[in-house]
């Protein structure tokens, strides 16, 4: 088992609070070199600011797109506060370069506990 630290910026506090409330059943990022060696049983220390708490990963997924994605995992249990998956869409393009890092490089995903 290892220990992660996944970083959320200030603006994205809301998102932070999802997850620590378990509202946000999966945590996603882009499948980039940095995060391909999270597996199944690590820990992962979520921070924002000064807050932080950890949580444990039960599942990882892989998929080359977002509308794979939302085939298996339905959209609200990654991202609980859009409506629509073209809002879901439009909150991905908001991060810096991810559109262009979820077309390299997919995207992975994590069941957590």
């Amino acid at each position: 088992m290892k220990t992660w630290t996944l970083r959320f910026r200030a603006k994205d506090k809301k998102n932070f609070e999802e997850v620590r409330s378990g509202l946000k059943e999966y945590e996603t990022r882009a499948g980039t070199i940095k995060y391909r060696p999270i597996e199944v049983g690590d820990e992962l220390v979520f921070v924002c600011d000064r807050d932080r708490f950890s949580k444990m990963i039960v599942q990882k997924y892989s998929w080359p797109d977002v509308d794979t994605m939302v085939k298996e995992i339905p959209f609200k249990k990654i991202m609980p506060s859009v409506s629509s998956l073209e809002e879901m869409k439009k909150a991905y393009a908001s991060y810096p370069d991810y559109n262009e890092k979820i077309r390299e490089f997919g995207l992975l995903g994590f069941k957590l506990k």
